[in-house]
């Protein structure tokens, strides 16, 4: 096809200007060898059963942006709700030194983009870049090692406490039709502790041009780390997203991840976790509220590989008018995961009558010692407490938008940290409105 075209051309000219080592040279070479045997996947494919990123991608989409975006200051001020916080902006996948405020650090945090240390830290960028997501199973995987040129780049020492969040903010706008691939490697070395916000907005809110982006986050955890990492995607009608994170988790590692879809035309999020030693824990929460036509898709893996581990995950979705929603989440224990303990919940709630769900909760069992368990609920608003709440002189929106509240609330209040969760209660609020 012509976005096939489109996307060897663009490697074709990345690859003439790459001043990757051989090694990250080869994988990219490799990574674009599987994305054009497998192909941008439809509803054939088993994992995109009930979402069809082809029919948001099309042959009109370019794959290189050189027009300059400037970003309103009010708008801009207002994506940056915490103020002590380090902040690193991407605009169509490239980082921004303009816009980007990082606060002085020592030697024991390292922030800077992707492009700057392919070369300058060999050894880190061989040993972790795409050593943990499959570019050979997962097209979008694949089409993202092979032509993400930038990212962001963060290392937290051994033993260091980064009391300062790290604020990713990924900008998508272009005059035409555009496909960005952007990426992140988050490296927090044994006994480290980091927080990581990162959101997702297109600034070209009644245009024409429709705009996708792949993004791709390696996150390595490391023994006796701990991470919290909270996702916001809170982007306009034209704009579609695939979203793959993908954790490694080490010995007695902490891993607390939280998503907010809030917007978008087409979101799809791909969350995989990989507890890899013995006595990991791994929290999930999400929230998805899609209205109108939006089409929100949350796939998650959490694969237990080895003894004592504890996972355990939350995801709660709203489908307003005529959205559709999708959670397909898999816990996968291994014969060797013994003592394992895994919990999974997914509830859903329908306002509007041509709203729908399709809900999969999964259990792949191969050891007898655990404990396991996984559900989901589907309904209407309750009416009985619709009634209570106008009973009471409270009128209609109100009542609906308390009784919203109130379901969202368990995964709003999942996040410890106070000036996050005030920011994230007046999106949702917003949102709601």
């Amino acid at each position: 096809t012509t976005l096939t075209n489109n996307i060897t051309s663009a490697f074709e000219n990345h690859l003439a200007k790459m001043t990757d080592n051989s090694i990250i040279r080869a994988k990219r070479v490799l990574a674009m060898e599987h994305f054009l045997k497998l192909g941008i996947p439809d509803k054939k494919n088993e994992e995109y059963k009930y979402s069809n990123p082809g029919a948001f991608l099309n042959d009109s989409f370019k794959l290189t942006n050189n027009i300059e975006v400037s970003i309103p200051s009010k708008r801009f001020k207002k994506l940056i709700p915490l103020k002590n916080a380090h902040v690193i902006v991407l605009i169509n996948g490239i980082f921004s030194n303009e816009h980007s405020q990082l606060i002085a650090t020592d030697s024991s945090i390292f922030i800077t983009n992707l492009a700057t240390i392919y070369s300058t830290q060999k050894e880190i960028i061989e040993k972790h870049f795409a050593n943990y997501a499959a570019s050979e199973t997962d097209a979008f995987v694949a089409l993202n090692t092979a032509l993400a040129k930038d990212g962001a780049y963060i290392r937290v020492a051994a033993n260091t406490t980064v009391n300062e969040p790290v604020h990713i903010i990924n900008l998508i706008s272009s005059s035409e039709n555009f496909l960005a691939n952007t990426r992140n490697l988050i490296i927090v070395e044994k006994g480290a502790k980091l927080d990581v916000i990162e959101t997702f907005v297109s600034l070209d809110s009644n245009a024409n041009e429709k705009l996708f982006t792949n993004h791709l986050s390696e996150i390595v955890v490391e023994e006796n780390a701990q991470v919290n990492y909270c996702r916001i995607q809170a982007e306009e009608s034209n704009a579609s997203q695939v979203n793959t994170t993908q954790v490694q988790q080490s010995k007695g590692s902490l891993f607390n991840t939280y998503t907010y879809s809030l917007s978008g035309e087409f979101l799809r999020n791909n969350l995989n976790i990989v507890l890899a030693d013995e006595n990991c824990e791994t929290h999930l929460f999400g929230l998805y509220l899609p209205r109108k036509k939006e089409h929100f898709d949350n796939h998650t893996l959490v694969d237990h590989r080895m003894p004592n581990c504890f996972s355990n995950e939350l995801y709660k979705g709203i489908m307003s008018d005529d959205a559709t929603g999708v959670f397909n989440g898999k816990i996968f224990v291994r014969q060797d995961a013994q003592k394992t303990n895994a919990y999974q919940s997914n509830k859903n709630m329908l306002l509007g009558d041509n709203a729908s769900v399709n809900t999969k909760p999964q259990l792949e069992i191969y050891a007898d010692d655990v404990k396991c368990s996984h559900g989901t609920s589907t309904g209407r608003m309750d009416e009985e407490a619709m009634f209570y709440l106008r009973s009471r002189g409270i009128g209609e929106d109100k009542a609906k938008n308390l009784l919203m509240k109130a379901f969202a609330e368990e995964v709003v209040n999942a996040i410890q940290f106070a000036p996050l969760k005030e920011y994230i209660e007046s999106l949702i609020a917003n949102r709601f409105a």
